[in-house]
């Protein structure tokens, strides 16, 4: 989570020993080390750090919705380290350690602060969401032409980079043609961003497929190391939250297809049982309790079909 993406501390969250509350974002908590003694000593062992606490929050629709999605938290923390160590070899990554304090331990990261590039690294493999609404207005991605005749699900000739500018909080990311992203970053940076997205979504994609997935698309968020100058992946990386995950063996183009994560709210409150009008300025209601147990299932398959193992929980 980047500080740009967070809003100031609201009232209800403490600190924790060693580390200071200074924002949150919809999900995360961030923290930086204190004045004290426990946090001068994290500082001397990793230099400028942020502690990320994954919470059980879930948002839709750019709403944060009560109650939330129970270990959904610890979900989102522990694939990011999964797969963190999976690209290991691909890319440097931002976890520095999981020495975290013992009321967050599961669901927090000790992390090297990034500076972070203000793009979305998107990449696609498969046309469904934005992408299928930009394809259907102009046969194109991002500027990417496409064949004709693709559908809902279709999956692409080749993976693409679909980059995004990251928008304000609340707000909506607008997809850009990669020209965008060579003028807001330059042209080096902007290769190695597009070269680095699509071989993290190969590797993701093929890992995936062997345990019966299909890896649609992700979003992907890179900084440069202000110690070695590299350019290091951040953020949570090929969660439910950041890409679309498919049972294979339901994958059928030309329809939505089932999904590994908050699927179940966002129809639950685009339909007629939940009552909320979108337009309208009124929150939406509260998540009915089989919404949020079957939400919860879907977080805990995502992790155990691509991780092979159960969560400890």
């Amino acid at each position: 989570m980047r500080v740009s993406d967070a809003h100031p501390t609201p009232s209800g969250h403490g600190d924790l020993p060693g580390w200071r509350h200074v924002y949150s974002g919809k999900v995360r908590d961030l923290y930086e080390p204190d004045s004290s003694a426990a946090g001068g000593a994290l500082r001397d062992r990793h230099g400028d750090v942020v502690l990320v606490v994954a919470s059980d929050r879930v948002s839709a629709y750019d709403q944060v919705l009560s109650p939330g999605i129970p270990d959904k938290g610890v979900v989102l923390t522990q694939l990011s380290l999964w797969w963190f160590d999976q690209l290991a070899d691909l890319v440097p990554n931002h976890v520095v350690g999981t020495d975290v304090p013992a009321a967050v331990e599961g669901r927090a990261m000790v992390c090297r602060r990034l500076d972070m590039f203000p793009v979305e690294c998107v990449a696609r493999g498969y046309l469904t969401g934005s992408g299928l609404a930009e394809y259907r207005t102009n046969g194109e991605v991002t500027g990417i032409p496409l064949p004709a005749g693709l559908v809902d699900g279709s999956r692409l000739p080749e993976p693409i980079f679909t980059p995004a500018t990251k928008a304000e909080l609340g707000e909506h990311d607008e997809n850009v043609r990669f020209s965008v992203v060579v003028d807001t970053v330059g042209p080096q940076a902007a290769e190695t961003l597009r070269d680095l997205t699509l071989a993290v979504y190969a590797r993701a994609e093929a890992i995936a497929r062997e345990r019966g997935v299909v890896l649609a698309d992700t979003k992907l968020e890179f900084g440069t190391d202000p110690t070695t100058g590299a350019v290091t992946l951040g953020d949570e990386v090929l969660t439910p939250d950041s890409s679309r995950f498919w049972p294979a063996d339901a994958w059928q183009p030309g329809r939505a297809q089932p999904s590994f994560d908050k699927q179940f709210v966002r129809d639950w409150l685009t339909s007629d049982a939940s009552g909320w009008d979108r337009a309208s300025d009124t929150p939406p209601p509260a998540l009915p309790a089989d919404v949020v147990e079957r939400t919860r299932a879907r977080y805990l398959e995502a992790y155990e079909r691509l991780t092979g193992a159960p969560l400890a929980l």
